[in-house]
């Protein structure tokens, strides 16, 4: 390991849990990795809708790697969060026990020499830019990991960080018990772009703790199933049609009661 690497890796292992780190330009990122990119085959969830998937390879590294290298060895620590910030607002974070279940990737270019850009058709965006960097996931080898469409992957990622856990802000004290499952529904599928009661996303950071007790639950439905038909050409996806019907009409109820219970905090 070079002395400027090493440094570099003690520093960030110093990082305090809250400090964000910039990405590396991709020559950087290469120089403080020490390998060339790997090619990934996965479904692109913006690019497939139910019952028609296709296939992208991309370039990039192993999520575990880069984060190992820029937050430090101990980045795995059960109940902390990576955060990935897009240069749009929108945040994802997501909990390090994934990256443990799952095999991610932090990718910066297609393999084939296409334009590393995407139609996101839930969005209704054409040629989105991807750079600098995507998160994807292998759904290959875990087909499970399709029917969550892109609720999990973020592009446009500028930076990383370690956070805490979501526990504190999502189940605050005053929320009933029961709804941890109802919580992470709110984490995967809305809290990337909204928030509650500031965590979350600052693509359009309305609190949903408010918002939600204002929509009786077939307003909220459609909303989560059909916003085009509430307002025409917004950007607002619905709830991934690669769901199972059942599980979108379940996932709806549970967001509309976890959401009606949570206390809205000042």
């Amino acid at each position: 390991m070079s002395l400027r690497i090493g440094i570099a890796l003690l520093l960030s292992l110093l990082l305090p849990v809250s400090q964000a780190l910039e990405l590396p330009e991709p020559g950087a990122l290469q120089a403080r990795l020490g390998r060339d990119v790997q090619a990934v085959q996965v479904i692109e969830p913006h690019l497939s809708v139910a019952g028609q998937q296709l296939r992208v390879r991309y370039l990039g590294y192993p999520a575990p790697l880069v984060f190992e290298r820029l937050l430090g060895a101990d980045w795995q620590r059960p109940g902390r969060e990576i955060e990935l910030r897009a240069l749009d607002g929108f945040v994802s974070r997501v909990p390090v026990e994934r990256f443990a279940k799952y095999q991610a990737w932090l990718v910066q270019a297609r393999a084939d020499g296409a334009a590393f850009m995407v139609d996101n058709h839930a969005q209704h965006e054409k040629q989105v830019p991807l750079g600098p960097y995507y998160l994807v996931w292998d759904n290959i080898a875990a087909p499970e990991l399709v029917a969550e469409g892109g609720a999990v992957w973020p592009y446009q990622v500028a930076s990383i960080a370690l956070k805490p856990g979501s526990r504190e802000a999502l189940l605050p004290a005053g929320l009933g018990s029961g709804f941890a499952e109802h919580a992470d529904l709110a984490q995967k599928y809305c809290l990337s772009c909204h928030q509650v009661n500031g965590y979350g996303g600052e693509k359009m950071p309305l609190n949903l703790a408010v918002r939600a007790k204002l929509l009786d639950l077939r307003t909220w439905r459609t909303w989560l199933l059909n916003p085009q038909t509430l307002k025409p050409g917004t950007a607002m996806p619905p709830l991934p049609d690669t769901l199972p019907a059942a599980e979108r009409e379940a996932i709806v109820a549970k967001l509309h009661r976890y959401l009606r219970a949570v206390p809205v905090l000042p």
